[in-house]
């Protein structure tokens, strides 16, 4: 798996990325108060004219996700949008899987799912003093069509996207029908019903 946004982009077209409004660098705070601030890193190449709706959409169900999981210490998170080919590209680069998807997740750390470290300084970069927890990178144009396919928003697909990824990034994952699966499935549902997104 990759390390950083910065890799991923790379892989796109020079001059093609673009960043979302205000998007660089800006912490975010999560329900918890002004004590809990992420930093989350935005790069949107895919072409849509609601950049900004979709960047507060983005935030918020991060925000979202890491408040339900009890994430108490500030993270950074790298997030592109970007279309079909580009995330082929990246899925093929840093998975030898040549086809796109619709999310990608790179983890910085192998976590345990529902069980958070005891403390989150050895996590820490020294010079930020953020957690890295990794980076996801979202196809808007698969967004779409699967919010078409399954009846619902891009708003909710979108939404739906980032909080899967982020759950991946802290040790979640599906690579079996059964039990793991389903524990996801449930935080997710848990989450989306949080931020009143649900399937229709």
């Amino acid at each position: 798996h990759c390390r950083g946004i910065r890799q991923v982009r790379k892989i796109a077209p020079a001059g093609e990325l673009e960043a979302l409004p205000d998007a660089q660098n800006l912490p975010s705070e999560s329900k918890e108060g002004q004590n809990m601030k992420h930093n989350i890193v935005m790069t949107c190449e895919a072409k849509t004219p609601d950049a900004l709706l979709l960047k507060r959409q983005i935030r918020k169900c991060i925000l979202a996700a890491l408040d339900e999981e009890g994430v108490d210490t500030p993270c950074e998170i790298n997030v592109l949008v970007t279309d079909d080919a580009s995330i082929r590209a990246i899925n093929k680069a840093y998975r030898n899987i040549d086809k796109a998807t619709d999310v990608l997740s790179f983890p910085m750390f192998q976590l345990t799912p529902g069980v958070l470290p005891e403390s989150w300084d050895e996590y820490k970069d020294p010079e930020t003093g953020l957690v890295p927890l990794g980076d996801m990178a979202i196809s808007l144009e698969r967004a779409k069509e699967q919010a078409k396919e399954f009846g619902h928003s891009t708003r909710r697909e979108v939404g739906y996207l980032t909080i899967h990824s982020i759950l991946h990034l802290l040790g979640y994952d599906h690579v079996d029908e059964g039990a793991m699966k389903r524990q996801m499935r449930a935080r997710e549902e848990k989450i989306l019903a949080e931020i009143e997104l649900p399937r229709k």
